[in-house]
């Protein structure tokens, strides 16, 4: 008898696309006003200086400046350093 096996859980869900999170921007690169630093689920970087958190935890730049990323008691800062 020839019969196939079910394959578990893996094929009992639909194939959704993912979200696009991570780090689109990384240290010492030149930024501008608004452009997105980190796309994030959780507040796993916080903002720093010249960077605010939105309410989906997006990550961007309040001013134009060079990207810093640095850790502080064990938290992760982005930060945008003015020209």
């Amino acid at each position: 008898m020839a019969h196939v096996k079910s394959g578990g859980a893996t094929r009992q869900h639909a194939q959704r696309p993912g979200k696009r999170l991570g780090v689109k921007m990384y240290g010492g690169q030149v930024i501008k006003i608004g452009q997105i630093i980190v796309r994030q689920r959780g507040a796993e970087f916080h903002a720093g200086k010249n960077t605010k958190i939105g309410r989906d935890f997006t990550v961007y730049a309040t001013a134009p400046g060079t990207l810093n990323f640095r850790k502080l008691n064990g938290v992760n800062y982005v930060e945008v350093i003015s020209k």
